[in-house]
């Protein structure tokens, strides 16, 4: 009878996850199915609002999950066993369903908030996959093959093109596709078709949106032979479409899903079958980093954690305090043989540092519903880490007992983490400029001012501008990563330092002026950035306006008049089309 008792305990709890995750998908998918209509009607606050709001719906299911085992089951209470026949029910539940891998992980976030810490040494969460993702079937089906041999290959583009049923026109379709065809010799140098024997093309069944753009991903299938390709299609001033790009290199399609974008609206029924797809047309991108740039960012946090957790098996080195100036807020280490690195919240900042830990996080929360335009390094945000204390650096420790005690939790052979950002690792931009050659020196400071240029368009204030809050890709792409004083540009006042009234007032150390919350003087970031007569040079050249109030007001007012710009993912000689001011400075590839 107990044994009875314990089954149908555990058949509950493992349903009532799975109903939560349901909810979940159903409003995710919902979401990103308004994208087409938004982007037909050229609702670009509507579309960044939306990639927003969809950020929180996976929590907000988690909780509610939990709450309703918690009152319904008091799940609590219940003894090891249960959870383990929990685990078992569900795995029973996920057969045919069509994201088994996204409904494990939130069997993951449900229970782990139930147990709390004591998950990270039992046997009841996913670890591994229980269910295959291979061959789920899905209608409609993830892509559709189109064939040229019998309406000939502009014919078949055109097909391409119609396939998406967007509700306005083409402004020139015929245009357009001689604008592919001719980037596909340029690539390929040669002719359409590269083989004849089994030439065709394979194109995911949903556009990708993002931003003002929509983008359709396909391959070429010539022989034995895969080509990746993607178009971008964008609003001309007319609001009619048009083909803006036609990308053939990988890397340059890789890019599109580099960790400082904004995640896509994509409608999917199967997500693992569009992963697989991308991942078979950029394999230089983890699944990871893909279900992230899809919008499923908790999977790809689990796929990450378990690569992590792998590395740490088959490894022996030790984590270290991260090189560089120690940051005032964030507490910053590193495992030297992982690419990343691993921020924590000090319980006490330094000076000038007038806020909380909460503030600090809901700047990181800020940043990860925001779009990054290819400058803000996106974070993995998680809670209750356990990695072996034998393996943490001695003074690291030290420094973790001192400056963030409330944060750890030392417990056996385990340094439990309560909670900490993970973020690629990138070369501090100060310590790259201090090797730097001369070109690569000037490359960094107009490639910095580039990217102040980017965020402040986006509506996006750093806050401290200062070199060592940036860090320089391995594309050599400067990327903002401190988030801390990060504010929105229309929260900012934008002043000119008024006039001293003796040269007396010059010389002191106190401001002569009212200074209020919010107020900003761009005059003042010289002394502080350049210092160096070099980089003060290039700076000048390239970036004098930054020093101005007028240059950030025109930008303040143009976000205000509600105005979106252009930023594009891809190198402007890839474009058909030039209109002008473009604010993105990508020229070949950023991480």
């Amino acid at each position: 009878m107990k044994s009875k008792l314990a089954h149908l305990q555990a058949k509950a709890v493992a349903t009532i996850i799975l109903e939560g995750f349901n909810k979940h998908y159903t409003l995710f998918h919902a979401a990103s199915a308004r994208a087409k209509p938004m982007f037909e009607a050229a609702n670009w606050l509507g579309i960044q609002q939306l990639v927003a709001d969809r950020i929180q719906m996976y929590d907000d299911r988690v909780h509610e999950a939990v709450e309703r085992l918690r009152y319904e089951s008091g799940a609590n209470a219940f003894s090891d066993d249960i959870w383990q026949q929990a685990k078992t029910e569900y795995i029973a539940l996920l057969v045919n369903h069509k994201q088994p891998e996204l409904a494990e992980t939130f069997f993951n976030s449900v229970t782990t908030k139930i147990l709390d810490s004591m998950y990270f040494s039992n046997h009841f969460i996913f670890v591994k996959p229980a269910i295959s993702t291979e061959y789920i079937d899905s209608f409609p089906h993830t892509f559709r093959s189109f064939y040229p041999n019998k309406q000939g290959l502009k014919g078949c583009l055109n097909e391409v093109l119609s396939h998406f049923d967007w509700q306005i026109a083409f402004a020139d379709k015929k245009r357009d596709i001689a604008n592919i065809m001719r980037a596909a010799k340029k690539h390929f140098k040669q002719e359409w078709p590269l083989e004849e024997i089994n030439l065709h093309l394979q194109v995911l069944h949903s556009a990708f949106y993002r931003n003002k753009c929509a983008y359709i991903f396909g391959q070429i299938i010539s022989g034995n032979q895969r080509y990746p390709f993607a178009l971008a299609i964008a609003h001309n001033e007319d609001n009619l479409l048009r083909v803006d790009a036609a990308l053939f290199e990988a890397e340059q399609i890789a890019v599109l899903f580099s960790f400082a974008r904004a995640y896509f609206l994509v409608e999917m029924e199967v997500p693992s079958a569009y992963v697989e797809f991308l991942h078979t047309m950029l394999p230089m991108r983890s699944k990871g980093d893909l279900y992230t740039l899809l919008g499923l960012q908790k999977q790809g946090k689990n796929i990450f954690y378990r690569e992590f957790s792998r590395h740490l098996d088959y490894s022996h080195d030790s984590f270290i305090l991260a090189p560089g100036v120690k940051g005032l807020v964030m507490l910053v280490f590193t495992l030297p043989s992982f690419p990343y690195v691993f921020k924590i919240i000090k319980d006490k900042f330094g000076p000038n540092k007038d806020f909380n830990q909460e503030y600090v996080r809901q700047k990181y929360l800020l940043v990860k519903k925001h779009d990054r335009v290819g400058r803000m390094a996106d974070t993995l945000e998680y809670s209750n880490v356990a990695i072996p204390l034998a393996r943490v650096d001695a003074e690291l420790l030290a420094e973790l007992r001192t400056l963030a005690p409330s944060q750890i939790k030392e417990q056996g052979e385990w340094l439990i983490i309560k909670h900490m950002y993970i973020e690629l690792r990138l070369k501090p931009l100060n310590m790259f400029m201090q090797k730097a050659t001369v070109e690569q020196k000037a490359q960094a400071v107009i490639d910095y001012g580039n990217c102040l240029k980017e965020l402040a368009t986006a509506n996006i204030f750093p806050g401290d501008m200062l070199y060592k809050n940036f860090g320089m890709t391995r594309f050599n792409r400067v990327i903002f990563y401190d988030y801390d004083e990060i504010e929105y540009m229309t929260d900012c006042n934008f002043r000119d330092i008024p006039e001293a009234p003796n040269p007396e007032y010059e010389l002191s150390d106190e401001v002569w002026y009212p200074v209020n919350k919010g107020d900003v003087f761009p005059e003042e970031f010289g002394p502080f950035l350049l210092g160096e007569p070099d980089v003060r040079k290039i700076f000048l050249e390239h970036h004098r306006d930054l020093l101005t109030r007028q240059f950030w007001q025109s930008r303040k007012d143009r976000i205000q008049s509600g105005i979106i710009e252009d930023f594009f993912p891809y190198p402007q000689s890839t474009r058909f089309y030039n209109d002008g001011d473009i604010y993105d400075s990508h020229t070949e590839s950023d991480a």
